[in-house]
């Protein structure tokens, strides 16, 4: 009796241990460490900087901590010059998109993490809430006024150096004196190089569209393809070595931050949802479609994909680099199914030689 009781919890061990999820990498790139953007609705400057930092590494450069509150900074100046000039009749808040960060970049250049933190002396977290409310208030009665001066740039700037601290106009790194600007020049960044895709048939595919998103409120192009061009173009760029940035919908309930794990089950009550695999939607381009029409598929969330994945059953996955700390098994990674990103994913970015090139030539890239 005891050698059979022996027996019988041996294999309910050795099958417990078998359905956890065993994860293989089949390719991955160098970046950088986890970061944490806490009380702030700043992932999409967070996951972008991850990926310059990974593009640097790819260039053989040094490895580089970018200020993330640099481009933000910047990037609340141009939402709230275009509040104004639309009367208050536009997107402001802490949302944005990765061609924000490159738009920031290619206005105004980048600092070290070093150099600008975005916090002032003794915080040690990020917060934001009560300086976007006090932008908020300040541009919202301003817009309501017969006339304005010119003077309130300068206010969203003395607001943000209140919350944010000041960005010095001259900075030395590494022994060497630079501003944003020069510093940014000797990285090495092209942004012509950065292209973004989506996938949606509300527009023709194969060309340029302005995506319909909240957070596109610089209304940034996209190249609009069938979307498994989405899921082509991805794992080219992960196996020749290049990062993706991604964004995309985190609410479901197959999505844990905590678990470490993104998965899209045909059905969301099982119990053994986020301990071992199981039969996942069979995505389609029409309910890509029908899932952005009814905001089922929001684009809630901006992460690093940064390699290639596969369980013991065989179920393909990207590594995904978050920006909510080391949380999770997986110190901060999360295992994103691939029909999870068929379905799930709004829009990727991606650097152009990264794209296959059939795919290129057929978009003129």
């Amino acid at each position: 009796m005891k050698k059979t009781s022996f027996l019988l919890l041996a294999l309910l061990v050795a099958q417990g241990a078998f359905a956890q999820y065993q994860f293989t990498m089949t390719s991955d790139c160098n970046c950088t460490s986890i970061k944490n953007q806490q009380n702030t609705g700043t992932c999409w400057s967070f996951a972008t900087s991850s990926f310059l930092e990974s593009e640097l590494i790819r260039l053989g450069k040094t490895e580089y901590d970018l200020s993330e509150m640099y481009f933000v900074r910047q990037i609340f100046l141009d939402k709230a010059q275009n509040y104004m000039y639309r009367q208050g009749k536009a997107q402001f808040g802490q949302g944005g998109l990765s061609h924000d960060v490159i738009t920031a970049f290619t206005e105004a250049g980048a600092v070290p993490e070093s150099v600008y933190s975005g916090k002032l002396p003794g915080e040690y977290t990020h917060d934001h809430t009560e300086m976007e409310n006090a932008l908020k208030g300040m541009l919202d009665a301003l817009t309501k006024q017969k006339k304005i001066s010119t003077r309130w740039a300068a206010s969203v700037s003395g607001i943000m150096d209140a919350y944010m601290g000041d960005v010095p106009e001259k900075f030395t790194y590494n022994g060497k004196e630079f501003t944003p600007k020069t510093f940014a020049a000797t990285l090495g960044i092209n942004p012509a190089d950065y292209v973004s895709f989506t996938s949606y048939t509300h527009h023709p595919f194969d060309q340029k569209m302005v995506l319909e998103i909240p957070d596109n409120w610089a209304n940034g192009y996209y190249y609009n393809v069938p979307f498994a061009d989405l899921v082509s173009i991805t794992k080219n760029a992960i196996e020749k070595g290049y990062g993706v940035a991604w964004d995309g919908d985190v609410s479901e309930k197959g999505f844990s931050g905590g678990k470490g794990i993104a998965l899209l089950p045909v059905s969301e009550k099982r119990e053994d949802l986020f301990t071992q695999p199981g039969e996942e939607v069979a995505v389609t381009q029409e309910l890509r479609q029908s899932t952005f029409t009814d905001y089922s598929t929001t684009d809630d969330h901006l992460m690093h994909i940064t390699g290639l994945a596969k369980d013991q059953a065989g179920t393909r996955y990207f590594y995904v680099k978050n920006s909510w700390g080391e949380i999770s098994p997986y110190q901060g990674y999360i295992y994103m199914s691939e029909p999870y990103f068929r379905l799930k994913t709004v829009g990727i970015m991606v650097h152009k030689d990264a794209v296959p090139e059939a795919i290129r030539k057929r978009l003129g890239i």
